[in-house]
Formats: C-alpha cells, sequence, structure tokens
C-alpha cells in the first residue's frame, strides 16, 4: 500500500505532525490553502522560566484578505536572530542542545526566504533529517488542483498514486469518506470515530474504543502514529 497525508505547512510543528510524516509514502505540504491569522502557520510556542513564550514569525497580511498559505510573504528578516537567541536562553542546558545547534543554527541567522511557506518547508525538512524520515515530502502545487474540499484531496491522492489516506481524527468533521471509496481508496480496518473534544475526552474515547479492537484482533504488535491525544491513549491502551 502507498500511503499518502496532505497537511498545511506549520511553524515548527509539534510532534504528531513528524509522526504522521513518518506514517506515510508522500506528504504533500498544502499551501494551496487560504492563510488563517492568529494560527499555527507563522507561529509557535516555546517553553520558558516564565511560562509560554510566543515566537511570531511576521507576515505581510494587510489588505491580502485571501491570500494562501503559499502568497504569504515574511516581512523582513530581524524576527529570526531574534527567536535564535530564545531559543538558545532557554535550551541551551537541554541535553542534545549542542548537537541540534548545528544544524538549526544557521537556518535562523543566514538567509532567510521570502515566503512563509518556504521557511516552513525548510524547517520541517531539516528537522525530518535529524529524525531519520525519509518520506518524501512535495508541495500542493506540484499537482494539478479540482474544486472541492473531498474531491479536490481525493484526486490528489489519485495524481500521487496513493491506495490509503492518512489523516488526524479532526479530518472526519469535514472528509466525505464516500468520494474516496467511489474513487477506490479504500476504508481504514477500524475507524475509532473520535471527533473532537477536550484532551481528557478524546484520550478517554481513543483509549476505550482501541480496547475493543485490540481485545478482538489481538495482535502481536502495535505501531502507534497520530496525534499528541491519539498516540498517547493508543500507546497506554496497548501497553495495558
Amino acid at each position: 500500500m502507498r500511503r499518502i497525508a496532505i497537511l498545511q505547512s506549520n511553524y515548527i510543528p509539534w510532534k504528531g505532525y513528524f509522526d504522521m510524516i513518518a506514517a506515510v509514502d508522500e506528504f504533500v505540504l498544502y499551501d494551496d490553502m487560504q492563510y488563517t491569522r492568529r494560527d499555527w502557520r507563522n507561529r509557535n510556542q516555546i517553553k520558558t522560566p516564565q511560562g509560554l513564550q510566543w515566537l511570531t514569525v511576521p507576515v505581510l497580511v494587510k489588505g491580502k484578505y485571501l491570500q494562501t498559505i503559499r502568497e504569504t510573504r515574511i516581512d523582513g528578516a530581524g524576527w529570526a536572530a531574534n527567536h535564535w537567541r530564545s531559543l538558545v536562553q532557554n535550551y541551551r542546558g537541554a541535553p542534545y542542545f549542542a548537537e541540534i545547534a548545528q544544524w538549526l543554527e544557521p537556518l535562523y541567522l543566514g538567509p532567510i526566504p521570502d515566503h512563509l511557506s518556504q521557511l516552513n518547508r525548510t524547517l520541517i525538512e531539516a528537522i525530518c533529517k535529524y529524525l531519520n524520515i525519509r518520506t518524501t515530502i512535495t508541495n500542493s502545487w506540484d499537482y494539478r488542483l479540482r474544486d472541492g474540499k473531498t474531491e479536490r484531496l481525493a484526486d490528489l491522492c489519485l495524481q500521487a498514486g496513493a491506495t490509503g489516506y492518512v489523516s488526524g481524527p479532526a479530518a472526519r468533521d469535514y472528509i466525505d469518506e464516500g468520494i474516496f471509496r467511489d474513487l477506490g481508496i479504500p476504508d481504514p480496518d477500524a475507524n475509532l470515530g473520535v471527533g473532537s473534544g477536550s484532551h481528557a475526552v478524546q484520550t478517554a474515547e481513543v483509549m476505550t474504543r482501541m480496547e475493543t479492537i485490540l481485545l478482538e484482533q489481538r495482535p502481536d504488535a502495535v505501531l502507534v502514529v497520530g496525534d499528541v491525544n491519539s498516540t498517547l491513549a493508543a500507546t497506554v491502551t496497548a501497553v495495558k
């Protein structure tokens, strides 16, 4: 089976993002989608002794209400040195920081891309290289894009030669699985059917439904991949 995942780029994504990249044969950066303000596309948080601190990449948005992530330009380069300084101040005592700094520092103190999508892809690919994730990463504009939310995703899968589509649990809120089925992309062997919710609610529901499947199938091994909540829940359930 050839698996594919399609997701917008983020600025230094969370662990589950890289779990999803590692779980597929091709990962498509879906940056033809509209840029959303005050989102994770151009910012993230780090832990400091004083609490959480935002690191935000300034972008040009005035009057650009419908621009895509791909079209969004970065506003200057002075922010990069400030971000690196914050990372050094708060993480230089952490294990492996010196090792990681060898390849991460040049990305902040060297030439900065003009567009947000380019910056995000550069950081994502660098982290994948460090984690030894060898998944092929492509851009959505490498393919023809048709109309319709689910139709576009399903058609991207077909163009990429995928026989399986991997997404997070929140995708159930907007994806019409019947369209994938009509195009010959099969349903998963098991679908937990857990939608959006708080950390506690999602974790509890995944554990409850995952336990039923494991008791029925009695697998010899369980490969756990997903976002933070589902990864935690499935891991605890499998260990039990």
